[in-house]
This record gives C-alpha cells, sequence and structure tokens, in this order.
C-alpha cells in the first residue's frame, strides 16, 4: 500500500490545479482549508465573490466550484493518491460545497494523462473557430465524459442550436439593458472595482460577431466598436447543452465537474470552447433550454460552443487561500 507523504510542494500543486477551473466571470469563488491529520481537503464558497444579480441563487458559483473540484481530483490522482469526495458533507455548513480526501491506495491511476496535462493548457476561447464539424467519435468521448460524472451532454442538430443561441442573444441583450447587471458585469471587466485582482482583463474579451449570430458576452455591457471589435465568426457553431436530470446544489456540483471534464477531454484533442451562459442567468430563458429525455425533462447548466480555432488568451489566476484546521 503506497503511504501517503503530502509536502508542501504537491500541495501547492494540487490547489493550483484546482484554481485553474473556469468560473462564472473568473469570480474563483472558492477558499480551502487542509485536515493534516485525515488529509482532507475541504473546498467552500467564497460568498463574497458571489454574483447578486446574474446569479441570485449560486447555481453558478456552485458549476465553478465543481469544476474546481474535478481539477482537484484529477491532480490528486495524478501523484499516486485516490480522490474519495463528499458533496455537501455538513448540511448544517452551507458554504462547506466539498471535501477531498488523499486516501491511500494501490490501485494504478485511472485518470489518463492527457486530461492532467489539460489542466493546466484549457481556457476558453472567445474568438472565431473554424468551419470543421468535430468528427462523430469525438463528440461520442465527450458525451461519454460527461456521462461520467452523472450528466448528459446533448450535442444539437444545426436547427436546434440556432434556437439556443436566439435564446443567448435575448439574454445577453436584456443583460445589457438591466442596470444592475450591467453594473455588476462591468465590476469585473478588471477586477479592479471588486478589490480582488480577478475579473476579465480586456485582452481576454475577444471579438464580438459582426452578425451577432453568436452573441459572446459583452462584459462592457455596451457594444461598441472600439470596445469589442467586431469579426465575422462561423456560420454553424457546434452547440451543445449540458443537462442533469434533477436541478438541486449537488447537481450543481456534478455538473460543474461534467463541465470540466468534457472541456478538458476537449482541449486533449485540441478542440476549443467557449462557455454561453446568459440564457441561464435569467428563469424564462433558461426553461426554454430544457431538454425533454423519454418521459423526463432534464434541466440545463451550461451551454457550449466547441470547435477548432486559436485558444486566445488566459484570463489571470489570483493565489489561491489555504486555510490549516485550527486544531490541527
Amino acid at each position: 500500500m503506497r503511504t501517503a507523504v503530502l509536502d508542501g510542494t504537491t500541495l501547492e500543486t494540487l490547489l493550483s490545479a484546482a484554481v485553474a477551473a473556469p468560473s462564472i466571470h473568473n469570480t474563483q469563488p472558492w477558499r480551502f482549508r487542509l485536515d493534516p491529520p485525515t488529509l482532507t481537503l475541504a473546498i467552500r464558497a467564497a460568498t463574497h465573490r458571489g454574483l447578486r444579480h446574474t446569479d441570485p441563487t449560486g447555481r453558478a458559483l456552485h458549476l465553478s466550484v465543481g469544476c474546481a473540484v474535478l481539477n482537484l481530483r484529477i491532480a490528486v490522482e495524478h501523484f499516486g493518491w485516490t480522490p474519495v469526495t463528499r458533496l455537501l458533507p455538513h448540511p448544517d455548513e452551507p458554504e462547506l460545497l466539498a471535501t477531498v480526501r488523499l486516501a491511500d491506495t494501490t490501485r494504478p491511476t485511472t485518470t489518463h494523462p492527457a486530461l492532467y496535462d489539460s489542466v493546466w493548457r484549457r481556457h476558453s476561447s472567445r474568438l472565431p473557430f473554424a468551419e470543421r464539424p468535430l468528427p462523430t467519435p469525438l463528440l461520442t468521448e465527450l458525451t461519454e465524459a460527461a456521462h461520467t460524472e452523472g450528466a448528459v451532454l446533448h450535442h444539437l442538430p444545426a436547427a436546434q442550436g440556432d434556437t439556443v443561441l436566439r435564446l443567448t442573444r435575448e439574454a445577453e441583450h436584456r443583460n445589457t439593458t438591466d442596470p444592475d447587471r450591467a453594473a455588476e458585469s462591468r465590476r469585473w471587466l478588471t477586477g479592479l472595482d471588486t478589490g480582488t485582482g480577478l475579473g476579465m482583463p480586456p485582452e481576454a474579451l475577444g471579438p464580438q460577431d459582426f452578425l451577432d449570430h453568436i452573441p459572446m458576452r459583452d462584459f462592457s455591457a455596451h457594444r461598441h466598436p472600439n470596445t469589442l471589435p467586431a469579426r465575422p465568426f462561423e456560420k454553424r457553431p457546434s452547440i451543445a447543452v449540458l443537462t442533469t436530470t434533477h436541478d438541486r446544489r449537488t447537481d450543481w456540483l456534478r455538473a460543474g465537474q461534467a463541465l470540466e471534464r468534457v472541456l478538458l477531454t476537449a482541449t486533449a484533442h485540441s478542440v476549443r470552447a467557449s462557455l454561453l451562459h446568459q440564457a441561464l442567468e435569467w428563469p424564462d430563458l433558461r426553461e426554454c433550454l430544457m431538454v425533454p429525455v423519454g418521459p423526463h425533462t432534464c434541466h440545463p447548466q451550461m451551454v457550449l460552443r466547441l470547435g477548432y480555432g486559436p485558444e486566445g488568451p488566459a484570463t489571470p489566476r489570483s493565489g489561491h487561500t489555504l486555510h490549516l484546521r485550527e486544531d490541527a
């Protein structure tokens, strides 16, 4: 049996892998605490980084933390432990979203090395993609990646994809004309007003589709050529919707892990991704994205645009915050 020894360098790498995950508005709404005797990392919500207007229920915050949990699990396996994960382990501590214990193992790692490598290379691309469809075997692999984490990835035919883009355009229009949401978005454009140094730097925003067929989020909340230059995007984007059977906090966390596994798998195949979350931020538009599966209706958690193209600039990551248990 392997004896787990967690040194400072390995711990630093594990946390760096976790915070490399995507998060809504690049808020990075997580913080970590290590319990040394049990080698357990607790992931808590950094609620002060939440988006009160854009994400009032905290669903996107949970997805973001779920992405970080998946990255942490992959890194833990990379270093030879088994990650024992619990979601919402203590109902009386609502900000404690997950724990990951580093358990000894005699099993070989089950994570493909390419996924660990993708943790460091993955980031969203807001640039135009090539008019090149994704091959069917790859679409199947992405679907299986979501299924591994308890979610379903629906690759939409062109007509349904157009409907999703229409709803996204409507949501983006609402976001830019709603004073509270527009102000909240602008505050996270550079992160300076939030005092965090996080947020979306202008160089990471990329252009807008000059035909407005693919509505990328405008963090400045006012479309202007001098702010967001216009370029033509692909005419037939590959659109997918990630769904879960239920819509509870645990489902949001699972959806985040599924989303990140899909993104890492895509990265391993040099496929880029944009996250089109706008329609999910309005209850009536999100309801229009509900996907019927047999007698049930699945709850949409994320809209993805996938394709081949330039990776674009990366968004900054903060220095992660780690606490030790005071009684440790």
